[in-house]
Order: structure tokens, then C-alpha cells, then sequence
């Protein structure tokens, strides 16, 4: 305590629990003397001007967080619109190939494109918005991981037969039977779509992707939450692992320390913001994502881990 800039009293705490004040307390100092009062005035405008800085600093966070949020919603309705009216101008196209001039479709195809990559930014800022400022939602419901991930390999062959040259093959090693798991199904199938998207991009046409899943006891090793432990609870307990493996050009050295981090990248076609969201979405269910280098081949594998 400092009283008037002149004067210190400074008491140590020994024991709170005691009820009488001389047992709670312990060495006290009283002083005048300007040097040591000096001293505690130092420590003292030290913490306030430390509290300051931080609530300066977590109001600017809040303030860019809402503009970020704000912003990317904004752009959400233009975006949309865009890629609304450039499907129908590919559908024109589709009717009328011959009398349609090539250039000219090719200018629809490239509007498309970058219409969807549009599309696809402005929805992972706002979901790193939403993991940020822990206000993403998980909508569960029981669902077949199996069909879903189906759909997902569909969807890309399709789209990449139209949008792209890159055409790998992708061999789905579908078990016999459905695979059920409670979990939110647009957010998995989010997360398989941008695994699959990334395997693509790192292979060429003669490339290949296997993607498999295998159920496991939750308690072996690439089910754990970290390298020396684990929950005794999921002893018995089993878990659905899905992991898609490529041939293409492997995890850089220089990302992989920070792979499941923001903006880990080297791609110049994206932020390095759709690993940090996958991470966060199966974390969320209380899952694990990871990814590896092939030991015995070129290329890479990643899976996650899902409680059954």
C-alpha cells in the first residue's frame, strides 16, 4: 500500500485461513523514506500501465474479430451472385456449343472458378472468426461417414473433370459395411473435401489417392491425444479412422512443424487457413488430425480419428 506518493506499508500474507490478524500476517514494513516508496510506485504504475495495454489490446482484437466477421458477410452476398449468374452462363454454354465462340467460354470457366475460390476464402475467414472468438457450433446428428465420404470423392471427380486438367485417380477402399458416427455432418464432410482437395493439388494426372477407413481400439496410438497418454475411459472404447494417402509431392520439411497452424503454406493458390480449420472441427468432436510424410514411398498421409 502507498499512501500520498510519501508513504509505504508493505505486509506479507502468511496464513488466510487464520481468523485472527497478527497469525494471517507476517513481516510488515513501514516506510517513509522516498527511494523505497519511489520503488513500489514503480511496480505499482508498471502493473496499471500493463493492465491498460491489455484491455487496449482486447478491445482492438474484439473490434478487428467484428469487422473481419462483418466483412466476410458482406462480401458472402456479392460472391454468391457471382457464381449464381456465371452457372448459368456455363449452362448457356452447354446448350449452344456451337454457336458459343471458345474465348468467350473460356472467360465463363475462369469467372467460375475464381467465383468458387471467392466463395470458398470468404467462408474460411469467417470460420476462423468463429474458432477465435469459440463460437463454433457442432449441429450432431447420427449419419453414415461411409456415404459421406462417397459423396465427397464424387462431387470432386465431377468437379474436377469440368474445372481442371488435374484428374488423379482416386481409389476409395470402401468397407462392406456403413461406418455410424454422431457428429456434425457438414462440418466432416468440410473436412474430407478440403483433405481430398489437397491430396489433388499435390498430385498430377497419373497421380494416386487412396482413401481408406478402419475401425481401431481408441486407445492405440494414432488415436491417442498426445505421444505419452490417453483416456482410460476409452480403453474399450473404439474409434473410426479415415486417412487419405497420395503420391504426390509430400510435406515440406519447413511446413511441418507448423502444419495444422494458420497460413502453413507455400502454395500461392490459398491462405493455409483450411488444415488449422479441419484441426479445429475434429478437435472439437474430440477427435485427431494428422498428417506424415510416406515412409516407404513418395508422398504423403492424412487421416483423423473419430470416437464411434
Amino acid at each position: 500500500m502507498v499512501i500520498d506518493r510519501n508513504t509505504s506499508l508493505v505486509m506479507e500474507k502468511v496464513d488466510d485461513t487464520k481468523e485472527e490478524f497478527n497469525k494471517a500476517a507476517g513481516l510488515s514494513t513501514y516506510s517513509t523514506s522516498t527511494s523505497t516508496v519511489a520503488s513500489y510506485i514503480s511496480i505499482f504504475e508498471n502493473f496499471w500501465s500493463q493492465l491498460e495495454l491489455y484491455e487496449k489490446l482486447r478491445a482492438n482484437k474484439k473490434m478487428e474479430r467484428e469487422f473481419i466477421n462483418l466483412a466476410a458477410h458482406e462480401l458472402r452476398t456479392p460472391a454468391q451472385a457471382i457464381l449464381g449468374y456465371t452457372e448459368l452462363a456455363m449452362m448457356e454454354e452447354e446448350g449452344y456449343k456451337d454457336t458459343i465462340d471458345s474465348e468467350k467460354a473460356g472467360f465463363i470457366s475462369a469467372a467460375y472458378r475464381n467465383a468458387q475460390r471467392l466463395q470458398r476464402l470468404i467462408k474460411d475467414i469467417l470460420d476462423v472468426t468463429r474458432i477465435e472468438s469459440n463460437t463454433l457450433k457442432l449441429n450432431k446428428e447420427r449419419f453414415d461417414l461411409v456415404e459421406k465420404i462417397n459423396d465427397a470423392i464424387i462431387h470432386l471427380r465431377v468437379v474436377n473433370t469440368k474445372m481442371t486438367t488435374n484428374n488423379p485417380e482416386i481409389v476409395f477402399n470402401k468397407p462392406d459395411t456403413a461406418l455410424f458416427v454422431n457428429a456434425d455432418k457438414t462440418r466432416l464432410y468440410e473436412v474430407v473435401i478440403n483433405l481430398l482437395n489437397n491430396a489433388i493439388n499435390a498430385t498430377k494426372n497419373n497421380g494416386k489417392i487412396i482413401v481408406s477407413t478402419k475401425v481401431v481400439k481408441c486407445t492405440d496410438d494414432h488415436t491417442r491425444t498426445n505421444n505419452n497418454d490417453y483416456d482410460n475411459n476409452n480403453e474399450n472404447k473404439m474409434c473410426i479412422v479415415f486417412s487419405i494417402k497420395d503420391n504426390g509431392t509430400g510435406i515440406d520439411p519447413e511446413i511441418q512443424p507448423r502444419l495444422f497452424t494458420k497460413f502453413a503454406t507455400k502454395s500461392e493458390s490459398g491462405l493455409g487457413l483450411g488444415l488449422y480449420i479441419s484441426k479445429n472441427i475434429i478437435e472439437a468432436h474430440g477427435g485427431r488430425i494428422w498428417g506424415e510424410n510416406n515412409k516407404d514411398e513418395i508422398g504423403d498421409t492424412f487421416a483423423f480419428s473419430l470416437n464411434i
